[in-house]
């Protein structure tokens, strides 16, 4: 059983315990537009660890860190809240959407649709589906968080999953450059599936991503937006770097 399979069906235990009621309201749609300016957006990640690179800061201040991002001009954030594999909760994720004005994605595992309702109840603006996860259930959660009112950010990792994702209507797709079943990072296989997603969807890469450079080639590749998390974490200006990515063209 890979890495990704493990989270998962830990993640199923896990939501047997979610106590929630179901939620649905008017979606403003604030991440989708977010990610819709002019140039490259950079969506910045709090984490403070991974099964890839295992402990980054453990120490840091969620809301801090955020307007820092906010600061340097970050069109989103995106809060990791799976404690074990990620060491983030979704405590963090209250926290930050009450202190900062833009939009939040919850980045988390999704398995069950009682998670969508327990991420409008946090109050993300938008979650993660990731096809490798929900296979052929990708369109019926899509579905689900579209009539809930959220967004979602659908992530593939190859030509199969992408069809799954654009069958199913994602308005955005989300190209992770690190299998997650190997955790080995390709960048020109992400760039390869940028040009085969649909004009009208956003499109944003995910993982791995290390420089300014990095981020021109993939915006110069046809990437709408980059989801940075490590790279801004470890930085000791991260304003600094969000605000270089920013003034790409």
């Amino acid at each position: 059983m890979n890495i990704l399979d493990q989270i998962i069906e830990r993640k199923k235990e896990e939501v047997k315990l979610l106590k929630v009621e179901y939620q649905e309201r008017k979606n403003s749609h604030a991440f989708l537009h977010a990610l819709q300016k002019e140039g490259i957006s950079v969506i910045a990640e709090i984490k403070r660890k991974s099964p890839s690179k295992g402990d980054i800061d453990l120490r840091l201040d969620p809301l801090s860190l955020a307007k820092e991002y906010e600061r340097g001009g970050a069109a989103a954030l995106s809060v990791l809240t799976d404690e074990k594999g990620f060491g983030g909760t979704v405590q963090d994720l209250k926290v930050v959407k009450k202190g900062v004005k833009i939009p939040v994605l919850q980045k988390d595992f999704v398995v069950d649709p009682i998670q969508i309702s327990a991420s409008i109840e946090a109050g993300a603006d938008a979650i993660l589906l990731i096809v490798r996860a929900l296979k052929e259930k990708t369109g019926e959660f899509l579905r689900l968080s579209e009539k809930q009112g959220i967004d979602a950010l659908v992530e593939v990792h190859d030509e199969k999953e992408l069809k799954i994702a654009i069958d199913a209507g994602a308005k955005i797709i989300g190209v992770n450059h690190r299998d997650l079943q190997t955790f080995k990072v390709d960048l020109n296989q992400s760039l390869h599936l940028a040009s085969l997603i649909p004009k009208e969807c956003v499109k944003v890469a995910e993982s791995g991503i290390k420089t300014v450079e990095e981020t021109r080639r993939l915006y110069q590749g046809g990437f709408d937006a980059v989801l940075i998390g490590e790279t801004l974490v470890r930085s000791e200006d991260p304003k600094r770097m969000i605000e270089e990515m920013n003034d790409l063209r």
